[in-house]
């Protein structure tokens, strides 16, 4: 009795339900047997998914952390030529009162800056397009370019944080994280979500990645990014240490996991079958992850779409190259984090260098996609967590200036499944600091990116904290119509 009870003492809630359901769980088990004794990976995403016919069954973001000035890549703004070094400041129709930070708060004026580069129409949709991007210009028409996304975070870790788990603060669920959730995996050897983050040769010091941007927060923690690296084993610890082979490791695998077993038939956590899970899939990657980071079968002519960075490791180039091997093994959702677009100062030097790292492994990963006939059924998104100012951060010169944060509008351009090729979508004013005409929230893009993948984000919830939590937050937002197939 006295042992029954001390058992009951220290039973969690979780536990109780699981011991509630432990006959259904234990027949589960017997089934999920591989290799001896080890539970295999349960790859299924909840039951009431999707709801509608998905568009995309897989998703690659392309995330240009310390955000990309609009201004001087897609939202031309040629009556600023004649307003050069005017300051904003007299211009309150213009800046209507919203904040500003502490960087340029402080200046005795804030100078307008024209942008330097050079801009020209593109395609059927006439999208205009800097010279810095020479071949996004070229596929303006198999994109849609939003002009229009607003934040309401004006410093990079909240905003950044925001756009990818729906929350300013810490702790919630990434975008990759709820899509592996709510619609589970589409392989067995691979991971559902997987995040990677190149080198970048624009401004040298960059904004910090932390890996909640990735994380899973209040969802099982299998469901979190798992971080592709460049260097080294491409997995921490996917290699076996010395004098440990296949074999001894599999043994080892299958000894861990009768006892896990013993404890789950026990107590009936969750957690614990996730455990040996994860380790299942560790071992798979030890074959899977190999073959996927070996391009040497890769055609001449498909590495030179890419350019000639894509066979250095760590290179946005090799990272887009691997994002589309990973989309043909049916990775459901794969993140690159590009660094350095944090342009404050010395925009003629590092936003040129930041635009070649980008421009053409972009172009080609939406080339690849397509004539391997896999862009209908992959969507693709591009863009930041903000925009960039108007005016000048610092010293202004005709040839040189930076640009400070700029919530209130900022581009985005999405393609592949679910999305209108050929469309601009979304206003701003003459000044590129309002948006006048169509403003998409980045609850909206979130909304949208889950509607390509068949979810309702009104109906995607998880209970945390007593809370039904959603990643487009608990205000109404709805996908972005105007920008997909019907």
């Amino acid at each position: 009795m006295r042992d029954e009870f001390n058992r009951a003492l220290h039973m969690t809630r979780r536990h109780l339900f699981g011991q509630a359901s432990l006959g259904l769980g234990t027949a589960a088990l017997a089934s999920l047997n591989t290799g001896g004794l080890a539970m295999a990976s349960n790859n299924a995403g909840l039951p009431e998914l999707p709801h509608f016919a998905p568009k995309a069954k897989r998703a690659i973001y392309l995330f240009m952390a310390g955000a990309p000035s609009q201004l001087d890549t897609f939202d031309y703004k040629p009556k600023l030529d004649d307003l050069f070094n005017e300051d904003l400041r007299k211009m309150p129709d213009v800046q209507k009162g919203q904040r500003i930070t502490t960087m340029t708060s402080g200046q005795s004026s804030l100078p307008i800056a024209p942008s330097k580069f050079k801009f020209a129409q593109h395609g059927e949709s006439r999208a205009w397009v800097s010279d810095l991007l020479p071949y996004t210009a070229k596929m303006v028409d198999d994109i849609a370019i939003v002009k229009t996304v607003h934040t309401e975070a004006i410093n990079h870790d909240p905003a950044i944080t925001y756009i990818c788990t729906g929350n300013q603060l810490p702790g919630k669920a990434s975008l990759g994280a709820w899509l592996s959730y709510g619609l589970g995996s589409m392989n067995d050897n691979l991971p559902s979500f997987v995040v990677m983050t190149p080198t970048w040769t624009g401004r040298p010091e960059a904004q910090a990645l932390y890996n909640r941007l990735w994380g899973s927060g209040f969802l099982p923690t299998k469901y979190q990014g798992v971080s592709l690296r460049s260097q080294g084993d491409p997995v921490l610890f996917l290699s076996n240490p010395p004098g440990i082979d296949r074999e001894t490791r599999r043994s080892m695998l299958d000894r861990a996991a009768e006892l896990n077993r013993q404890t789950y038939e026990s107590w009936g956590d969750p957690q614990t079958r996730a455990r040996v899970e994860q380790a299942e899939m560790a071992f798979r990657m030890q074959a899977s992850v190999p073959d996927l980071v070996d391009i040497s079968g890769e055609t001449k002519e498909t590495l030179e779409m890419y350019g000639d960075e894509v066979t250095k490791p760590g290179t946005f180039a090799a990272s887009c190259l691997l994002a589309r091997r990973m989309a043909e093994r049916d990775v459901r959702f794969v993140q690159i984090f590009h660094r350095g677009w944090d342009q404050h100062a010395n925009m003629a030097r590092d936003l040129p260098n930041q635009c070649h790292d980008i421009d053409q492994p972009a172009w080609a990963l939406i080339q690849d996609l397509k004539q391997r006939g896999m862009l209908d059924d992959t969507l693709v998104v591009w863009g930041g967590e903000f925009g960039r100012t108007v005016y000048c951060q610092g010293k202004l010169t005709r040839e040189n200036y930076g640009r400070d944060h700029h919530p209130r509008n900022f581009c985005v351009w999405l393609a592949g499944g679910g999305i209108k090729p050929g469309i601009v979508y979304g206003e701003t004013d003459d000044f590129s600091y309002n948006a006048i005409e169509n403003p998409v929230h980045i609850h909206d893009l979130n909304a949208t990116i889950l509607r390509c993948m068949g979810i309702d984000n009104s109906r995607f919830t998880f209970r945390a904290q007593g809370l039904d939590v959603r990643l487009t937050g608990v205000e109404e937002h709805h996908p972005v119509e105007g920008i997909m197939k019907s």
